[in-house]
């Protein structure tokens, strides 16, 4: 029974992982009841990203993505300053900033806020809005060009600067790493600046347009990891590099070890769960160029980057997008979820195989 139980699980973990990865671990006793403590405390959130384009048109509001994670059963939401244009917190006053927050505790939900930046002024209103509505939680990115010594001294800069509001605010920030900056050169930064509320957020196919391997990319990562981004990618062959286009993530199309990079994921910490938001990210039809070259020179210059959006796919009408994004955003979180089950009936099954 228990070599059955190991083939399944190797098989799952060994989706779309390549050869050239460390080999996945064996499902022991002891691994089997670790795993099944990180699913019971896992805390699974919703994106504004899968329904982008519903929020850019106001056919859903910030409020209606707080609806979304209720029905959905979810413990919080991760949503962009920005997303919702004239609904977006950013535009919100204090009085609609505190009920959004009112709103969301009444649900049981956090609440985790992202910006595209970590210039001060765009930090300094993520902060204000952070507090008015009762988050401790920022993601940023930095989007600078330049040669990448260059890019790497202004980023510092503003690391440091986070690293006491953060302090001064009761907050964590945690860098992404964005298209443009692999994860060795983000987690050399964080060690650097060396303070505890200064982490990552580990995105599931960003690394490839850095010219990177996702499970390598997470290793480099590993101990700053706080937050992660769930999704699918189809990886493109650009040139000397990489882009990706956005799929449904578990879809034949996605191209990712997506199964062996949530457990990774999922047992990182020793003593508790290092992770505390594993956030439904779904970014169908997405297109992102690549930034990396595998020739690159030793201080490669890095391009100016726009913040992420979704054009219309060929062939799509608005109104199918709006309806399609729904249907999209559903089914990764029973995607998901699905996975998670997979995990937890595969250590039950070993356990009780062991007893």
């Amino acid at each position: 029974m228990m070599n059955a139980i190991q083939a399944r699980f190797a098989d799952l973990l060994a989706r779309n992982a390549a050869p050239a990865d460390a080999p996945p671990p064996l499902l022991t006793p002891e691994l089997a009841r670790r795993l099944l403590d990180r699913l019971d405390s896992l805390r699974l959130f919703a994106h504004g990203y899968p329904l982008l384009t519903n929020l850019t048109q106001g056919r859903v509001t910030p409020g209606d993505m707080l609806d979304f994670a209720y029905r959905h059963e979810l413990d919080g939401l991760s949503l962009h300053l920005l997303d919702g244009e004239h609904n977006s917190l950013s535009q919100m006053t204090s009085e609609q900033l505190a009920a959004f927050g009112e709103k969301a505790r009444s649900l049981g939900l956090a609440l985790h806020v992202e910006i595209s930046s970590t210039r001060p002024e765009d930090v300094d209103q993520a902060v204000a809005v952070a507090l008015a509505i009762g988050s401790r939680n920022i993601r940023v990115y930095s989007r600078y060009e330049g040669h990448l010594s260059r890019v790497m001294d202004l980023i510092e800069v503003d690391l440091r600067r986070l690293a006491q509001l953060a302090d001064e605010h009761d907050l964590n920030f945690d860098f992404e790493q964005h298209e443009e900056l692999k994860s060795d050169e983000i987690a050399a930064l964080l060690r650097k600046v060396g303070h505890p509320r200064l982490n990552a957020l580990f995105d599931f196919g960003n690394m490839i347009n850095a010219c990177e391997r996702p499970l390598p990319a997470l290793t480099y990562l590993a101990p700053f990891i706080r937050q992660v981004h769930l999704k699918g990618v189809r990886v493109v062959p650009e040139a000397n590099g990489f882009g990706h286009y956005g799929v449904l993530q578990g879809s034949p199309e996605d191209q990712l070890p997506g199964a062996r990079m949530l457990l990774e994921l999922l047992l990182l910490g020793d003593d508790a769960p290092q992770v505390v938001a594993f956030i439904l990210e779904q970014e169908n039809h997405y297109i992102a160029p690549a930034f990396r070259q595998s020739d690159e020179a030793a201080d490669p210059f890095i391009p100016y980057r726009e913040m992420s959006e979704t054009p219309l796919p060929p062939g799509y009408s608005l109104e199918r997008m709006l309806a399609d994004e729904h249907r999209w955003a559903n089914n990764q979180v029973r995607h998901v979820r699905g996975l998670l089950n997979e995990f937890r009936l595969l250590a039950e099954l070993a356990l009780a195989d062991a007893a």
